[in-house]
């Protein structure tokens, strides 16, 4: 069966991205089409890019790295949930990018972003770094709004219309991956 990551983008103390993150967890698992399994970077600790060959090369020689790459090579697809850091991605997000290659390559890719701009800008910057890692990145995207989708600026309430962004999401993504999956397998 498929496998999609829903991969949290954010190790900030207090973030929103994980009630964002649970939401879309909880949504995916409703479905039959694919297994969803949340990837939290917080539980991966990766400090900043350490390894000494390039990632492209694959010569993982860090524990912490060959643990990241394992997950990430187990999956088919991605949804990465982000936040918006001043007009761009979290440096914990792009970092963990970072540390791999082949792993990401020939897998599909969806966005849910957060922040005073729904975090458009943020995806905008991943879908170029996805470009370059050869994933398929899709079209519908989910943007929430710290105005409106969260009461205080922190609790979650999202409107019940982006229910339906999450599902176009998930069809897409879904339905790339299962696309790419001769790729993967060359």
């Amino acid at each position: 069966m498929t496998r999609i990551g829903i991969i949290l983008g954010s190790t900030r103390p207090g973030r929103n991205g994980e009630a964002v993150a649970h939401w879309v967890h909880e949504l995916a698992t409703r479905r039959t089409d694919a297994q969803y399994e949340l990837v939290d970077l917080v539980d991966y600790k990766l400090p900043l890019l350490d390894e000494a060959y390039p990632p492209a090369m694959g010569q993982y020689s860090q524990p912490h790295t060959q643990q990241w790459a394992a997950k990430i090579a187990s999956f088919d697809g991605f949804v990465i949930v982000t936040p918006e850091y001043n007009h761009s991605v979290p440096g914990a997000l792009k970092n963990a990018i970072d540390f791999l290659a082949a792993e990401w390559a020939n897998k599909a890719v969806g966005f849910v972003s957060y922040g005073s701009t729904g975090g458009v800008r943020a995806v905008e910057h991943l879908r170029l770094i996805a470009g370059e890692l050869q994933m398929a990145d899709v079209r519908s995207q989910v943007a929430l709004s710290l105005f409106t989708d969260f009461e205080n600026f922190s609790v979650f309430k999202p409107a019940e219309s982006h229910d339906a962004a999450v599902t176009a999401t998930l069809d897409q993504v879904v339905a790339w991956s299962n696309a790419l999956a001769p790729l993967r397998a060359a």
